[in-house]
């Protein structure tokens, strides 16, 4: 499993109205994208849900490099590129996935939590706890899945969940989900990564 983000930071006077309607006009191009297991259709508005920014920041499980390559390099990312600029796009290998009880409930809000590898840890046991947290998060009431991954280059670990509710049971960035497409949910890896 590898996880992928990109973030459009848009001026505070956006009309996040673009978004959503692009988000309506093209979302449903990836329900049926081979290799990906979910596609998270994600947004901050300035001043909602304590956000500083307008914010559209996708975020993607894929069940292979594949389905994800063909997605940045066979023409689906250069529309957006083209339309917005070439984002940056942080890439995180998977270290847990988990379904919660409400799975196959369209989502409706997300978290993200990011957080630092200190320096002078066993590795081993960070990565424990993060499957830990993982099958804690996806246990919660309305959580459709969560997942845990790492950026090995700068030591980043991430928490990602998604909720069927507007409240997520989880720390860090809130976003309000536009779209869900899940065609290889079926596909991911449940549980620990190694």
């Amino acid at each position: 499993m590898h996880a992928m983000q990109y973030e459009l930071t848009l001026p505070a006077d956006y009309d996040m109205g673009v978004i959503r309607a692009r988000v309506a006009r093209v979302g449903h191009l990836l329900d049926d994208w081979e290799g990906l297991g979910f596609k998270t259709y994600l947004i901050r508005e300035r001043g909602v849900n304590g956000s500083p920014v307008n914010q559209y920041a996708p975020f993607y499980l894929w069940d292979t490099v594949e389905g994800m390559n063909t997605f940045l390099w066979g023409g689906a990312f250069q529309g957006l590129s083209n339309d917005f600029g070439r984002p940056s796009v942080r890439q995180w290998t998977g270290l847990s996935y988990e379904e919660g009880g409400a799975v196959g409930s369209p989502g409706r809000s997300a978290a993200r939590r990011s957080q630092p590898v200190p320096e002078g840890v066993e590795l081993a046991d960070v990565m424990v706890d993060a499957v830990e947290e993982t099958e804690r998060l996806a246990g919660e009431d309305g959580a459709v899945f969560a997942a845990a991954a790492v950026d090995t280059a700068c030591w980043e670990l991430v928490h990602f969940s998604l909720w069927n509710h507007e409240e997520p049971k989880a720390d860090g960035d809130l976003f309000e989900v536009l779209h869900v497409s899940a065609p290889g949910r079926e596909r991911l890896p449940r549980g620990r990564q190694w």
